[in-house]
This record gives structure tokens, sequence and C-alpha cells, in this order.
């Protein structure tokens, strides 16, 4: 592949694609889907060769695992993306001069936007079709763990696509062409890595492009001293297990130090799940006699602050609200972060202090996720604070300009 000529069409298309008709974008994402529908047995078979080389322990397999019903999903991901109104085009604001210049504000596509992400086949096809439906064309570098899943996703984009197929490319499984395409800003606008923290900063520190930083989740959530048992009990067992290995998924329960008796209630049905707990001093000892010596640990410095991704999670005490949002600001990577609590002063002031793109009150940090936010699926979930924060639909993908329109004026 000649990267630059790549790009280059990929920059035209974009150029183009913004005169394409809201309808004829529709009907392109209603064959993506069925192309997805109507080709299960080839991406499973391609998701088989993948997987064939990751061991089924490792956090990665689940992320690359596809079945008929994932496919199934992803397919009416983007068929709800196509409902959605287009985002392009929409008056901001509008006024006009003493001077008769009629000036409006409208969004506009961004333009081209990058995506280099690992693992999760079904990223190239939500990025494609939020970038597709939000006017942007778009780059995409996939992690070589999915390379035979990918290369099939990329065949349907393209198939559905037609003469448009220059609005998408995929970049092939070779690392070096990774630092040239970070370079690449005379035809890219925004780059948003999507994987390890040690792929975002390679991103960040590398790019001569806008960078949108997503995807490492050190999530956390606190039980305040008002806490409710039973919703505890609930929301941290579904925040914990119900998929483990993803960014929004429980690493550190923090704990007031007045509930600590509840605690072996608390993680009682973890037991069943084999969920590894690395407890600090007084948790250590709230359930040294309440759960399985096999899966308790003491807690060690590096257990705060990291990102499990499986069935393991660290328990931190404290002694009130102040200390539990002292901890998780300093050690959360501003991603998704809870309170439960029946004190709503506390809630309040978890709400306005938590230094996160997501803060919830008595409710699982497992519901941050661009499609059951409404937003039509998610480039990623941005823990930056410039352009976008938080999952990153279709709006997230615009940008805006001034139009204005004069009948002869001149500026003295």
């Amino acid at each position: 592949m000649n990267l630059e000529e790549t790009l280059e069409k990929v920059r035209d298309a974009s150029h183009r694609l913004v005169m394409v008709k809201d309808k004829e974008i529709k009907n392109i994402l209603g064959k993506l889907a069925y192309g997805l529908e109507t080709n299960v047995t080839q991406i499973l078979k391609a998701n088989e060769m993948d997987l064939s080389k990751i061991a089924p322990a490792d956090h990665i397999y689940d992320r690359i695992l596809l079945n008929e019903e994932r496919v199934k999903e992803i397919a009416q991901s983007v068929l709800d993306i196509a409902d959605y109104d287009s985002p392009i085009g929409v008056e901001i604001e509008h006024k006009v001069l003493n001077n008769g210049l009629d000036l409006r504000k409208v969004t506009t596509p961004i333009g081209v936007v990058g995506a280099i992400f690992e693992a999760r086949p079904n990223v190239i096809i939500d990025i494609f079709a939020l970038c597709f439906k939000s006017k942007n064309a778009c780059v995409l570098k996939g992690g070589s763990q999915c390379k035979n899943t990918n290369e099939v996703l990329q065949e349907i984009i393209e198939r559905a696509l037609g003469e448009l197929s220059d609005v998408v490319a995929l970049l092939p499984n070779d690392r070096s062409i990774v630092n040239d395409f970070l370079k690449a800003d005379k035809f890219v606008d925004v780059i948003i890595p999507r994987g390890s923290q040690k792929l975002i900063d390679h991103v960040r520190m590398s790019s001569t492009i806008p960078v949108i930083e997503t995807g490492r989740g050190v999530c956390h959530t606190y039980f305040d001293e008002s806490g409710d048992l039973d919703k505890a009990r609930d929301i941290i067992f579904n925040a914990k297990t119900q998929r483990p290995s993803v960014c929004n998924s429980l690493d550190t329960l923090i704990i007031h130090k007045s509930r600590l008796s509840d605690l072996p209630e608390i993680v009682r049905r973890m037991e069943e799940k084999r969920v590894e707990i690395f407890a600090d001093k007084d948790s250590y000892e709230a359930l040294k006699e309440n759960y399985s010596k096999d899966l308790l640990y003491e807690a060690k410095g590096e257990d705060f602050g990291f990102e499990f991704l499986s069935l393991k999670m660290s328990v931190k005490t404290v002694s009130d609200l102040d200390e539990a949002i002292k901890h998780i600001n300093h050690f959360g990577s501003h991603h998704s972060e809870a309170i439960l609590t029946e004190d709503m002063i506390n809630g309040e002031k978890f709400l306005k202090s938590v230094d996160a793109a997501c803060v919830y009150v008595n409710a699982s940090i497992r519901f941050t996720d661009g499609g059951v936010f409404g937003l039509g699926a998610e480039v990623g979930v941005s823990t930056q604070k410039l352009h976008a924060r938080g999952p990153m639909g279709i709006k997230e993908l615009t940008s805006y300009k001034w139009q204005i329109v004069g009948d002869g004026q001149v500026r003295q």
C-alpha cells in the first residue's frame, strides 16, 4: 500500500461525501446491516481464525469473540444509526448584522477521522457507520489479533458502499505504517485511539494530528455510609461481572468504614463467579472469614489505579465522602464513577466533585455506552475535556462553520 495515495483518495472522497443525500446514506447503511446478517458464516469463520491464536482465559478473548447474536447486535446498531436524524447542516446560531450580513453557524463534518484500535471487531463497523452517517470519511487501523475478522468486515462495508468505497480505508496489519499515519496531518483531521494505555500514550506522543483519547477505564463505585444494602449488592455485582473485559467494568469498590460489616454480603455472589478480591487492611479483616481464601488477597499499592479487565477487583476503605472523592480523583482515569447513597446531599457533592466523563448515583457504571445512551453506538468513550467527553456518537463527530451571505457589503 502507498499510504499517501490511499489517504489522498480518502481526503478527496470526504469532500464529495458532504454532497451525498441523507436518503442515500441511510440506504447504504441498510445494505451494510443486511450484508452483516447474510454473511454471518463468513464472519464467524474469520473470527475463529483470530480466536485460535488466543487463550480462552485471556481477557482479550471475550473482546474479540463474535457469535451469531453479537453479529446481529452489530447489524441492529447500524440500523439504529441509519434511523438517526443527520447531525450535519443543523443551525446552531443565526444573526443579521447592522450592515445586513446574514450569519449562520451550522454543523459540518470533521472531514477525515482516523481510528487506531485493538481487539473488539465491532469497532470497525461502529466507527464506519457513525462516520458515514455524519458525512465523515474514515481511515481505520485495527490490531493484529483481529486481522482476519477486520478484513472480512471491511469487505462487507466496501460492497455496501459501491462507488463510494473510497470514503473508508483499512490500513494493513503492519505496525511500521502507524508512525507515518500519525504524521499525516495533511490528510487526516483527527485521530481517535481505542485500546490499552500503551497504545493511547503512543498515539498522543507521536501524532501531529489532533488526538481524542478514549478507552482506558479505571472505574470505582463508592458505598456510602447511608447506602442501601440491597441496591449495593445488585449494582456492584453487575458492575464487576456483567462483562468484566470492558473499560467500564468495576475495578475498585470503595466502602465507608461504618459499613464494613455489610461487605461480606455485598460480595457474597461474587464467589460464584470466582472474582478475586485484593482488599486493603480493614476490608481484608472483614472478609477473611467470609470469602474464599483462594480468592482473597491483601492489596498492594499497584492494585489501586489498575484496570483489571477481568474477574478481579480491589477494595478500599475510607472514613468519609471526601476521602472517597480524593481517592477517585487520584487513581481514576476520568471514565465512569458511581456513588451508592440514600443521602442526596452526598450524591450531589459526588456528581459535582468527581472528575469523570460519566458520574452515577445509585446505578451501575456498566451503562456508559453510546448505544445505551441513545447515541447510536459510539466511536469510543472520551476521557478528556476538549471537543468531546463521554460516549462519542454522531453529534460528537461534527464541527461547525460560519456561513455568511451578503449583498455587496465591504468593510470600511
